[in-house]
C-alpha cells in the first residue's frame, strides 16, 4: 500500500482519533474530527461492532497514518523491532521517532509531519551540519538538528515555532528557537512517547 495521500481529516474521521495531521487547525479546535466525531459517509453515525482483527488493523493504520510511512516501510521497522531485544511495541515506537521527519516536527519547525517532511524532502533540513533529505534517516542521540540559513525566516516555519509556545516541546529534544536549531539529545521512553495508538495490537497482528 502506497503512502495514504487523501483528505486527512475524513482519515482521522473515519479512526475516530486525532492523528495530529492537521496543525493549527487542530489546535483552534476547528478539526472536522471535533465537529463531526463520527466516521464519514451516509453511515458513519452507526455503531459497529470491531471484530479483534478490526481493532488490530486500526491500530496499525493510526501508526502508520500519523508518522507518514508506508506499508513496506512499516513492516520493515517492525522487523528490526522483532531482532531487537526488549519490548517489540516500544522498540516500534521508537524507531517511528527517531526518523528524521518526525524529529523535525517534534523540535516545532513544523505543525505537522506533513510539513516536516516536505521541508526534508526539499533539502531545508541539517543533520550535524549536512543536508539530509531523506524523511527515514534515523536520528540518533547527539545528533544537531537545523534549518537551512535561507530558510530560517520561512513564515510556516516561523509560525509552527510560535506555536511551541501553546503545545510545549518534548523532553527528549533540547531546541534553540531563535537559532532554530535543536539536538535529539535522547530516544525517548515509551510511556513518553503520548500517542493515540496501542502498539500490542500491532504485535498481535503481526505476529499471527
Amino acid at each position: 500500500m502506497a503512502r495514504y495521500r487523501g483528505p486527512v481529516e475524513k482519515l482521522e474521521r473515519r479512526l475516530g482519533v486525532s492523528l495530529a495531521l492537521k496543525g493549527e487547525r487542530r489546535l483552534a479546535g476547528k478539526s472536522a474530527l471535533e465537529k463531526r466525531p463520527y466516521a464519514p459517509g451516509q453511515h458513519g453515525q452507526r455503531k459497529a461492532k470491531v471484530s479483534e482483527y478490526g481493532l488490530q488493523l486500526r491500530e496499525k493504520q493510526k501508526a502508520k497514518f500519523m508518522y507518514g510511512v508506508s506499508e513496506k516501510q512499516f513492516r520493515r521497522l517492525f522487523a528490526e523491532a522483532t531482532r531487537r531485544e526488549g519490548n517489540t511495541g516500544a522498540l516500534l515506537i521508537s524507531l517511528l521517532e527517531q526518523r528524521l521527519d518526525n524529529v523535525v516536527y517534534r523540535m516545532g519547525f513544523a505543525s505537522t509531519r506533513r510539513f516536516a517532511r516536505q521541508l526534508v524532502t526539499h533539502g531545508h533540513i541539517l543533520v550535524n551540519g549536512k543536508r539530509v533529505d531523506i524523511p527515514s534517516y534515523r536520528v540518533r542521540a547527539g545528533e544537531k538538528i537545523e534549518i537551512i540559513e535561507k530558510s530560517k525566516e520561512n513564515p510556516q516555519i516561523v509560525r509552527a515555532i510560535e506555536l511551541t509556545n501553546q503545545t510545549g516541546i518534548v523532553a527528549w529534544v533540547d531546541v534553540e528557537k531563535d537559532k532554530k536549531y535543536g539536538i535529539f539529545t535522547r530516544i525517548p521512553e515509551r510511556e513518553e512517547v503520548i500517542i493515540p495508538v496501542e502498539e500490542r495490537y500491532i504485535v498481535e497482528l503481526y505476529s499471527k
